[in-house]
């Protein structure tokens, strides 16, 4: 059975720092794209970060500057560092991942973000 399992949320005031894990487990096959969807409520879940299995990073124009992707492939582990945060970027955090032979994606149980002001 294929899990992510997240850790690193919680609160901060503006201004801090925080950083997100995700490890994958169970997964016997390769893995695409790695990557981190905040949701916030009342608003859908939108892309913040995602990296190939090779260098290609994108960036949701909100985080650029601020925020750095970065994976483990021998672990199947992603992390964001997450700086300068804002109120705005408080919400729930999800960290997927995305078979490279099924192209199935995989989501993790999320992680909860709030940054005071």
């Amino acid at each position: 059975q294929v899990q992510l399992v997240e850790s690193g949320g919680g609160l901060v005031q503006a201004g801090g720092s925080l950083r997100l894990s995700c490890a994958a487990s169970g997964i016997f096959f390769s893995i695409n794209d790695m990557g981190y969807y905040r949701q916030a409520p009342g608003k859908q879940r939108e892309l913040v970060a995602i990296i190939s299995s090779g260098v290609r990073i994108n960036y949701a124009d909100f985080v650029k500057g601020r925020f750095t992707i970065s994976r483990d492939n021998a672990k199947n582990t992603v992390y964001l560092q997450m700086n300068s945060l804002k109120p705005e970027d408080s919400a729930v955090y999800y960290c997927s991942a995305i078979s490279s032979i099924t192209g199935t994606t995989y989501w993790g149980q999320g992680t909860q973000v709030t940054v005071s002001s």
